[in-house]
């Protein structure tokens, strides 16, 4: 039996051991392997994670569990110190020694730290380990203990850089990213699509400094600022380094390994170094004189170290490496695919771009306009996957290439169907699966769920990212075999959320358990009992009071859940609209309680804090001054957003105010299969973002133009013209029509903005139905409205005077105390929930 070592245990080092165990002939070998961190191999992409809930494990690649299952010896918290090549032995730093046949180095990368004058001060950290963020949580709760309005700073405006800065900010320290270069993310993103970053990462709080060059640390023994010039001093008391990586290639320098001018050991396309029995991948390795800074040419290089040694020569590493990413930096989507950057003499730039939605899409394409060469996406990349594939696959694009790019309904995205893709285009990069072995695995091996694919193939095993195309090629495919595409709810039902609507709705069934035992199976589930829940709601307005237990736990609640399991409480403040008495009432009210205080961006105040057992109390009080649930806390309608509108504005076109509270009030009991939002602007200057709503209202010269399926969060769309210059009375009508039929067709969990792309003939054919009675149903969406809007109960209210549902708030099943864990910090006056241990 050979041994093959591996030294270093990160993603890449875990990636090789997964695919290596895969083959059939892995029992021929033994493997060992070495890490020098405490843990198993865990996700450093989403380091940042760690500070939502500080938990390790659920980073972790695999358990350490996983390892000895398969035959694998994993020495952890154990550096390898030497290779001795003639022997083909390495000997670690607790001087124990092992000898290899194959040895396979894959120790990534560290941080690179500038020699700054003064970096070694206390409060000086470098991001990259979990013990590194240990480090930095305990260092920032010192600080807030000595001063809430702490400041630190993050050494690096790239793309570790930027999570850094996130970091910080989770941390509750004011943040301030600092970068040598003129611009953010400078190897990945243009000057256009920087600005762009940088303005909606100023909105969410960070401070950005760019062309700062650090001359020195400040401070005695710990950081109290930076100092760029003499008199441009940045005053912090916190400094992470995220200014690049050097590669751990200490090993192949020690042993005589060829290495690069700059570092990296060189490997050839067989993953092999000047050593044919060592092997080098991730970040260490030099390949094409390059090394690669991205995990998945990390994770083509493992599997093709892998084939080599078990002797399948004939995989080799591409001549050249597609460095396309896509990111989710700080909820901001970016990302880059072929050559971002480009040479006019090269070809055209197609640039759409929105400041006000934080949105910069380009594309690089020929002379001839015929190939796409590449292009640089920020803020919405939901079209990456497909362009990408574009890209890859050198298809075809339209003759206005400027379709590629533009919002839908702004000339639309012209992509085709994933069934144009060719067999041989890698749709799941992590694990190398093609678009022919997908359609192959339900053609051929009878695999008809995604779930199924993915365990036959392993696509949508590794980042996820790949999961909505691999979907459309499953479902496309067991389309053209003739058969019927049915998104069931889940396994407990074999229905989807729009034929379980109109058996709930037809049969009269209410109660969750007739619902199971007349038409599922099993016990239920954490997706088909809040969909039923939702159901229940939307059809009979049944409030969340009446089925406690099948809701999620903010509706069971009737308020948010935060971090350290106090909740949040928001009443409605329709329109925005609050009168002095109920402002003074709502201080009263969270002064008494202790509750942090915020204006949301709907126009409302959120106050956060509140203990279980207070919500009642909170509320009977807060009912008292005449309001009631504002229901942030369910899958219904948030804020209608206003301006002023010509009851104050010199521009005003129409009174905003009051339709908006009119509009609030009328839909604010009502539930659906997402939460959703509206807007109305009293004039097209659009302060109230109306066009960035579900639904939105916006005062012309006439009437109103009415918006429908705009979309703010994560993909930002822009809502449709549904029908312009229409009274007051239409304009309600229409969109009471709409949202019933949105809440009868839509899948669960899905915004109004995903079911209007996903909706065959779109916005024609939203008109159609609503506008033209087309389906002649029009009526019967009316009734069906007005019967929500008739029915309305202040859930609150509900749980305030009925004792059965009051007595559930308490914190414990056997005692009425309070939870004395809860612990709090200072924050500016106010408090915040103090962090994880």
């Amino acid at each position: 039996m050979k041994t093959v070592i591996v030294v270093g245990n990160g993603m890449v080092g875990y990636k090789f051991c997964k695919k290596f165990v895969a083959k059939e002939t892995s029992k021929d070998y033994k493997l060992i392997v070495f890490g020098d961190e405490p843990r198993p191999a865990y996700d450093r992409v989403h380091l940042s994670e760690f500070f939502e809930n500080q938990d390790a494990k659920a980073l972790e690649m695999a358990p350490a569990a996983w390892y000895a299952e398969n035959g694998i010896a994993l020495m952890v918290n154990e550096r390898v110190s030497d290779i001795n090549r003639t022997d083909k032995t390495i000997t670690t730093a607790k001087n124990r020694e092992f000898t290899y046949d194959y040895l396979v180095l894959a120790t990534g990368s560290s941080a690179f730290v500038p020699p700054i004058k003064g970096v070694e001060k206390e409060g000086v950290f470098v991001y990259r380990t979990i013990e590194d963020l240990e480090g930095m949580l305990s260092y920032a709760a010192k600080l807030k203990a000595k001063n809430p309005n702490a400041k630190a700073a993050v050494l690096g405006g790239g793309l570790l850089g930027l999570e850094a800065g996130k970091a910080v900010m989770d941390m509750g320290l004011e943040p301030h990213i600092v970068e040598f270069a003129p611009k953010l993310m400078p190897r990945q993103l243009d000057s256009r699509s920087s600005q762009v970053l940088q303005l909606k990462l100023e909105s969410i709080g960070l401070h950005i400094h760019l062309s700062k060059a650090t001359n020195q640390i400040l401070g005695d023994e710990a950081i109290t600022g930076m100092e760029f010039g003499e008199d441009d001093v940045l005053d912090v008391e916190m400094l992470v380094i995220s200014a690049g990586i050097r590669p751990r290639d200490e090993l192949g320098k020690s042993s005589g390994l060829k290495m690069g001018v700059r570092g990296g050991i060189t490997v050839n396309n067989k993953m092999q170094t000047s050593d044919e029995n060592i092997y080098a991948i991730g970040e260490i390795a030099l390949y094409n004189q390059m090394i690669y800074g991205l995990v998945a040419p990390g994770y083509e290089m493992a599997a093709v170290a892998v084939d080599q040694i078990i002797g399948k020569t004939d995989n080799l590493m591409a001549a050249e490496i597609d460095m396309s990413t896509k990111l989710k930096l700080i909820g901001v989507d970016v990302a880059s695919f072929g050559e971002p950057f480009m040479p006019a003499a090269k070809g055209h730039s197609v640039i759409f771009e929105n400041k006000t939605q934080y949105l910069y899409k380009r594309i690089n394409v020929s002379l001839d306009g015929k190939k796409l060469l590449g292009g640089i996406l920020v803020g919405d990349a939901t079209d990456y996957s497909m362009l990408h594939q574009i890209y890859l696959n050198d298809m075809p694009i339209p003759s206005d290439p400027s379709k590629l790019i533009l919002p839908a309904g702004d000339g639309a995205a012209s992509f085709g169907s994933v069934m144009d893709l060719p067999d041989t285009a890698v749709v799941c990069s992590c694990e190398a699966v093609t678009k022919g072995q997908v359609c192959c695995s339900v053609k051929d091996d009878g695999n008809e769920t995604v779930k199924a694919v993915a365990k036959a193939t392993k696509a949508t095993t590794g980042c996820g990212g790949c999961k909505p195309m691999v979907t459309d090629l499953v479902n496309e495919t067991l389309k053209s075999l003739g058969k019927v595409v049915k998104e069931r709810i889940c396994e407990h039902f074999d229905y989807s959320r729009q034929e379980l609507y109109d058996i709930v709705k037809m049969k009269k069934i209410q109660d969750y358990d007739e619902l199971l035992d007349t038409h599922g199976k099993g016990n239920g589930c954490e997706v088909c009992k809040p969909l039923a829940a939702s159901l229940f709601a939307s059809i009979f307005n049944e409030t969340a009071n009446a089925q406690d237990t099948i809701q999620d736990t903010n509706d069971r609640y009737l308020a948010n859940i935060q971090r350290n399991g106090t909740y949040s409480v928001v009443p409605r403040v329709a329109g925005g609209e609050i009168s002095p008495i109920q402002m003074i009432a709502m201080g009263r009210i969270a002064q008494k309680y202790d509750l942090y205080t915020k204006i949301t961006g709907g126009q409302r105040i959120d106050m956060f804090g509140a203990k279980l057992h207070e919500l009642p109390l909170i509320w009977e009080e807060l009912i008292a001054e005449g309001f009631e649930t504002g229901q942030a806390y369910g899958k219904s309608l948030r804020t209608v957003k206003s301006c002023v509108g010509s009851t104050w504005c010199r521009y005003g076109m129409d009174e905003s105010i009051s339709f908006a509270i009119e509009i609030e009030n009328r839909y604010k009991g009502i539930r659906s299969p997402h939460k959703f939002k509206g807007g109305v602007s009293g004039c097209i200057r659009e302060c109230a973002e109306a066009r960035g709503k579900d639904f939105g209202f916006i005062a012309v010269e006439g009437g109103w133009n009415i918006y429908i399926g705009g979309n703010g969060g994560a993909t930002p769309k822009h809502a449709l013209l549904l029908a312009e210059k229409v009274d007051k009375e239409t304009a309600i009508k229409y969109v009471d029509r709409f949202l019933m039929y949105y809440i009868q067709t839509a899948q669960p969990l899905m915004r109004t903005a995903a079911w209007l792309d996903k909706l065959e003939g779109g916005i024609d054919y939203v008109k159609d139905v609503v506008i033209n009675d087309c389906l002649g149903i029009v009526d019967q969406l009316d009734i069906e409205m007005q019967h929500l809007v008739d029915t309305y109960k202040c859930e609150w209210k509900e749980a305030v005077e009925n004792p059965e549902i009051r007595a559930k708030y308490t914190h414990f099943v056997n005692s009425t105390e309070a939870d004395e864990n809860i612990e709090f910090v200072s924050l500016r006056e106010q408090k915040m929930p103090a962090p994880w241990a």
